[in-house]
C-alpha cells in the first residue's frame, strides 16, 4: 500500500500517465458511447457536488432533472409522459422489471425478450428471480412477433423490444408487440438505449416511441448518441403512477419517499445531458444523426466493394459484416454470430471511415474462390 503523499505535480503525472494508457477514441470504432461535447463536460465540471438523492438541496439541478423528462415526453409523443433520469440503460431497465413485478403480483413472474436482447435482462432477472424467456429473430435480426404472443401466460409481466439493437442495429416490430400485448394486457417495455436518440431525428425510421398505443416505457441513454457524460440515462412512462410500486420511506431527507435505484444520485450528468439538449436542440441532432448515417452508409459502401457482405442494412447507425480481421491499431468488435460489429458513433467521422477503408483494403486478402 503507497503511504507516502505526492504532490500535485507528481499526482497528475502519474494520472496522464494511466489515462494514456486507455485506448483513444480516434480508432475505436467497437463503442456505442463517444467522446463527450464541450458544453456536456463544461456543465458537468459546474455541477459536480449536486446530488439528487437529496432534490430539495438541489432544486436548481432538480429543475433540470424535470426539464429532460419533459423534453423526451415531446420527443416521444406524450406530452403528459413521466419519467426519471438513471444512470443507464441497464438500471432503467431493472426499474422496469422492478414495477412490473410487483404489478403482476404472480408468484412466479415472467419476462419475454427478443434473442438480441441486451444482457442488463439477463442481470435483472437473476436479481429478482424472473424467469427470461427468448423469443427468436427474424431473417431481419427483428423479434419475432408470432412466436412471442405463443410464449405469454398468466405470470408474464413484461415484453420487452428493442429499438436499435446493440449487435445489428435493428428495431423489433413495436407496432405488433404493442397489439399483443395490448390483448393479453401485459406491458409493454421498448429498450431504446441507443436508438432512442437516432430513431427520433431520421425521415420514415420504424415507430416505436408513445404514439404507438400499447407502448408503455422507454428507456434511453444520453451517454450514447446524446453526447453527455457517463453515466446518463431516461426511463419514460406513459404513466407515472406505476413507479409507486417502488416507493420507499426516506424520512431524514428532503423528500421523504423515494422510487430511484441509486441513493445517491449525481447531478453532473443530468446538468451536462441538459446543457447538451439547449445547446443543439432538434436541429443540430438531426444533423447530428444524419452524419453518422451517411458514415455508416460509405462504411458499408466501401466494405462490400472490397467483397466483405453487409449482414443487413441496419435501423441506426450500427454496421454488421461477414467474419473478417482488421488491421491494427483499429478496435472493433464481433457479435455472438462472429459477424463484425462496426459503430459509426460521431466521433467516427468521415475522414476516420476513409483512414480506416485504407488500412483495410492494404490489410485483407480476399479469400480464394
Amino acid at each position: 500500500m503507497q503511504t507516502d503523499s505526492l504532490t500535485e505535480e507528481e499526482l497528475f503525472c502519474l494520472l496522464k500517465a494511466k489515462r494514456g494508457e486507455d485506448f483513444q477514441y480516434s480508432h475505436i470504432l467497437s463503442s456505442m458511447c463517444t467522446t463527450p461535447h464541450p458544453v456536456a463536460t463544461k456543465a458537468h465540471s459546474l455541477f459536480m457536488e449536486t446530488n439528487l438523492g437529496d432534490p430539495g438541496l438541489f432544486p436548481g439541478t432538480s429543475s433540470l432533472d424535470e426539464e429532460i423528462i419533459r423534453w423526451f415526453a415531446n420527443l416521444y409523443q406524450e406530452p403528459s409522459a413521466g419519467g426519471c433520469t438513471t444512470s443507464g440503460g441497464t438500471e432503467s431497465n431493472i426499474q422496469v422489471l422492478r414495477f412490473t413485478k410487483a404489478s403482476k403480483g404472480s408468484k412466479k413472474p415472467n419476462i419475454i425478450v427478443p434473442a438480441s436482447a441486451h444482457f442488463s435482462f439477463e442481470k435483472a432477472c437473476g436479481m429478482m428471480d424472473i424467469e427470461m424467456r427468448i423469443a427468436p429473430i427474424d431473417n431481419s435480426y427483428r423479434m419475432d412477433p408470432d412466436v412471442t404472443g405463443e410464449l405469454i401466460d398468466k405470470n408474464t409481466c413484461c415484453i420487452v423490444g428493442v429499438a436499435g439493437t446493440t449487435e445489428y442495429g435493428m428495431t423489433d416490430p413495436i407496432p405488433e408487440l404493442a397489439k399483443i400485448t395490448g390483448q393479453e394486457g401485459v406491458h409493454l417495455h421498448v429498450d431504446a438505449a441507443f436508438g432512442g436518440y437516432v430513431l427520433p431525428f431520421l425521415k420514415n425510421a420504424p415507430s416505436f416511441d408513445f404514439s404507438i398505443p400499447g407502448v408503455d416505457s422507454i428507456s434511453v441513454d444520453p451517454h450514447k448518441m446524446g453526447l453527455s457524460t457517463i453515466p446518463s440515462g431516461v426511463l419514460m412512462v406513459r404513466d407515472e403512477k406505476v413507479f409507486c410500486n417502488l416507493l420507499v420511506e426516506t424520512p431524514y431527507l428532503t423528500v421523504k419517499q423515494a422510487y430511484s435505484l441509486t441513493g445517491t444520485r449525481p447531478g453532473a450528468s443530468i446538468a451536462a445531458a441538459w446543457a447538451v439538449i439547449r445547446y443543439l436542440g432538434i436541429d443540430g441532432y438531426t444533423s447530428l444523426v444524419s452524419g453518422c448515417m451517411e458514415n455508416t452508409r460509405r462504411l458499408i459502401e466501401g466494405m462490400e466493394a472490397f467483397g466483405v457482405r453487409r449482414k443487413v442494412t441496419p435501423d441506426v447507425n450500427v454496421a454488421t459484416f461477414e467474419h473478417v480481421t482488421v488491421p491494427k491499431p483499429w478496435i472493433v468488435s464481433y457479435t455472438r454470430n462472429g459477424d463484425l460489429r462496426i459503430v459509426c458513433m460521431p466521433h467516427v467521422t468521415r475522414d476516420v471511415v476513409e483512414s480506416f477503408l485504407i488500412d483495410f483494403g492494404e490489410f485483407y486478402v480476399p479469400p480464394a474462390h
